[in-house]
């Protein structure tokens, strides 16, 4: 069995030298299928409550709604980023700051944020569900969420696999491609890495392949080999890289995307960091952004955001005190504040 089978056993797997040897395959399928929609049924009924509430107040055309994917197994090296949602959270309502965003945005007002919950990733993969059908799980959750208007999703990783059903979700909801900002160490496009067609290093290629969206722009790139470049080019991405970003810093901080197309959707790889700013990550990567880079980037974009995601903060390598927890959290109140309107 290769790594990638090794890491990603499932439950029932294990079980089946025993108690489920006996069990039938379209047992198991029904089983599988009972838990997939109990999970679609969680998301849809919150959503379903956030979205009424959000209507009632009246007065938003887009209101962020937070959503959770704790799923870390497509992972290259450690797979602590499935512990990163929860963390996130308690960042977020933290008592050693108020709930203002920097522009002024009230985070307690559901208008701004709401918050619908994790896919049960776990125990989705717990019954033996296989990463093509856990894949499109996410997606439907996205829609879930989309479909009630005006709520736009905020998801919180996670590995960057996630990207890649969250934005197909977007862009297929929406009926169209979208242009993407991809903050990251690493350009996440290589074609199947490690033999994992899901991997979180491949992730903006299944994007692309599939036609999700028409400009990436990837910024604070600082480990790329040449795969990652000719990958690059093969689809158009625009990539600025860090030894350039003195350079590049004005035409990055006057960025406009998204005429022509269905919206712009973030995407926040934690690691786009200098690891001065952010140390809990499972790739530690030395000359990164700052943390006011990144600040500056978003609120000076000109865009309508239709979807985000922050992605591979990674608690168990985080400080005792939980610093990148609540450098992932300011990251999501200020997404938050772009998003909604």
């Amino acid at each position: 069995m290769s790594k990638i089978g090794q890491r990603g056993i499932h439950y029932l797997q294990r079980l089946s030298s025993a108690s489920f040897t006996s069990v039938s395959a379209s047992s198991i399928e029904k089983g599988q299928n009972r838990v997939i929609d109990a999970s679609l049924t969680l998301i849809r009924e919150r959503a379903k409550l956030k979205g009424e509430l959000v209507r009632l107040l009246g007065g938003a055309k887009a209101a962020t709604s937070l959503l959770g994917v704790p799923l870390g197994h497509n992972s290259s090296f450690l797979q602590g980023p499935a512990f990163a949602p929860p963390r996130i959270r308690e960042a977020i309502w933290c008592g050693s700051t108020n709930s203002s965003t920097e522009e002024g945005k009230e985070l307690k007002d559901p208008r701004v944020l709401t918050d619908v919950g994790d896919v049960p990733v776990q125990e989705i993969r717990d019954c033996g569900v296989d990463d093509d059908r856990l894949m499109n799980v996410i997606s439907e959750s996205v829609k879930l969420v989309m479909e009630e208007e005006p709520l736009r999703p905020l998801v919180l990783g996670g590995d960057h696999s996630i990207s890649y059903p969250v934005v197909r979700a977007v862009s297929e909801k929406l009926g169209g491609p979208v242009d993407i900002l991809h903050l990251d160490a690493h350009p996440d496009i290589y074609d199947c890495f490690e033999g994992n067609k899901y991997s979180h290093a491949s992730s903006f290629a299944r994007i692309m392949e599939g036609g999700y969206a028409r400009r990436l722009l990837q910024v604070g790139i600082r480990s790329i080999n040449q795969e990652g470049r000719e990958q690059g080019k093969r689809f158009g991405v625009e990539q600025f890289e860090m030894r350039t970003f003195s350079k590049d810093r004005h035409v990055l901080e006057n960025l406009k995307l998204g005429e022509g197309v269905k919206g712009v959707y973030i995407s926040i790889d934690v690691d786009c960091l200098d690891p001065a700013f952010a140390p809990g990550v499972s790739h530690i990567e030395p000359g990164g952004l700052s943390f006011r880079d990144v600040l500056n980037i978003l609120h000076n974009l000109q865009a309508d955001v239709v979807g985000a995601d922050v992605v591979e903060f990674n608690p168990q390598r985080d400080t005792v005190d939980g610093m990148t927890a609540m450098v992932a959290a300011k990251l999501v109140r200020e997404l938050a504040a772009k998003i909604s309107k």
